[in-house]
């Protein structure tokens, strides 16, 4: 289809970048019922930006004659025989009035009607509002059949997003007061059972009283000491860890019993110290204190921090934990956010695998709740790139994949995309190799961008 450039001004301008098809017509028909028939008006209308009901109705005026363009076919119809340099010639003046800018001349507005029933069209380009001249007959139609606002965007979209939150919430919300309703019952039904057992239980309590007294009696002169021994030491050990670190944790027995009895003591107030260290998890190994009693200390395996957060994560999924409980235990860790992001990732897909991003689909809830805003987002497009990173091209395709998927699904926006993306070092292979596994879909989303544009 042969294009041409908007406005007779910049006809001759090859570099002018606004194009529009020329204007085809057909004649149909004879004697009274002859018409002429705008075969290409839904093209030339679309590159305009305007409803090609505008452009066969500003026709229809302006030769005095019948016009009408049919929506479900995109027939422009005008009665009469009119030649095609005739109507492409009104089409300029269209173009002049109704599309051109008044200040700057670019194509590049948009028609808008104000409260007080008057038209006005606004320029992308330069900013610059212009009044549009009411005199004109096709201003009458326009206020009846205004332009519809454009659909999309990102502000659409976030107040999609917005909405769904807000039922989600409200189903919680719902959930918890029938949970409190029920519970509510449940002690009800209690309080008869523990007001009949109440007066047994008094008797009871005093017996009890008679039996401790008596109990104390006897203890009194009796010297308690803590068991020191290597037997002992372990189950105080497994019983303070966390059952995340508790396997981790060995006791070299050996050098325990070659220690000397004036030297437990320390080694009890040391073990104490790493005991507090490891369950804090705020170390990444736990080390003897340098002393003179460092060759009678138990030697503890070293504990990566990482290993310890994905199996605390890995911990809470077995447990049950729902996307929203694991994002909330999650925010509660105090160690570094990258660190973390990591962590989470490993223990809901184990690593970067082919066909992870079935399983990204799959889980997609719980990477919604943890990328709840713009830092978050970039932070987990770098946990997908360090995971990508080593892995063989034919696994790395499937990164564009996982990204598609996570933009469908509302988590990750496009301008962190595009920013991450952007922010490649390109002197890096690995990081190189990564944007290129991720080149396909952000070359899509550019040109979405400028198709919207």
């Amino acid at each position: 289809m042969a294009l041409q450039n908007i406005g007779a001004g910049n006809r001759d301008d090859v570099y002018y970048r606004y194009k529009m098809p020329k204007l085809m017509t057909k004649i149909e028909g004879r004697g009274n019922g002859i018409k002429t028939n705008v075969v290409n008006m839904v093209e030339v209308a679309k590159a305009l930006a305007r409803p090609p009901s505008y452009t066969t109705k500003f026709f229809g005026c302006e030769l005095g004659a019948q016009s009408k363009f049919d929506e479900k076919t995109g027939t422009s119809i005008v009665n009469g025989a009119h030649e095609t340099a005739k109507l492409a010639g009104l089409l300029e003046h269209f173009i002049k009035k109704y599309v051109q800018c008044y200040g700057c001349g670019n194509p590049e507005t948009s028609i808008n009607i104000t409260k007080s029933q008057t038209i006005t069209m606004k320029c992308a380009a330069c900013g610059y509002v212009s009044d549009v001249d009411m005199r004109d007959k096709l201003t009458t139609f326009i206020l009846k059949n205004p332009p519809e606002p454009k659909k999309g965007g990102k502000k659409d979209k976030q107040l999609r997003r917005a909405e769904k939150e807000r039922l989600k919430e409200g189903e919680a919300a719902d959930k918890a007061k029938k949970e409190l309703s029920k519970k509510k019952k449940d002690e009800s039904k209690t309080e008869s059972k523990v007001i009949k057992k109440k007066g047994s239980d008094e008797d009871l309590s005093s017996q009890g009283d008679e039996d401790e007294a008596a109990e104390a009696e006897d203890d009194d002169g009796v010297e308690w000491q803590t068991d020191t021994s290597a037997e002992a030491a372990k189950r105080r050990i497994e019983e303070q860890l966390t059952a995340a670190t508790s396997e981790m944790v060995m006791i070299d027995e050996e050098t325990v019993n070659q220690s000397s009895p004036t030297s437990k003591a320390s080694k009890e107030n040391k073990n104490s110290k790493l005991l507090r260290k490891s369950s804090s998890k705020k170390v990444d190994a736990v080390a003897p204190e340098e002393s003179e009693d460092t060759e009678v200390l138990p030697k503890l395996e070293e504990l990566s921090l990482y290993s310890i957060l994905v199996n605390e994560f890995k911990d809470c999924l077995q447990k049950g934990f729902t996307p929203a409980q694991l994002a909330s235990y999650m925010q509660r860790k105090e160690e570094a956010k990258d660190e973390l992001m990591n962590a989470y990732f490993e223990a809901l897909f184990g690593g970067f695998e082919k066909g992870i991003s079935k399983e990204v689909n799959e889980k997609k809830e719980y990477l919604a709740k943890v990328t709840i805003d713009d830092a978050s987002q970039i932070l987990l497009l770098r946990t997908l790139e360090s995971f990508c990173a080593p892995c063989a091209p034919e696994v790395g395709k499937e990164l564009a994949l996982i990204l598609k998927v996570l933009y469908d699904k509302d988590i990750l926006e496009e301008d962190q995309i595009l920013e991450w993306y952007d922010d490649g070092d390109e002197s890096d292979p690995k990081s190189a190799q990564v944007r290129k596994f991720a080149k396909p879909l952000v070359d899509w989303l550019r040109d979405a961008e400028a198709d919207e544009d």
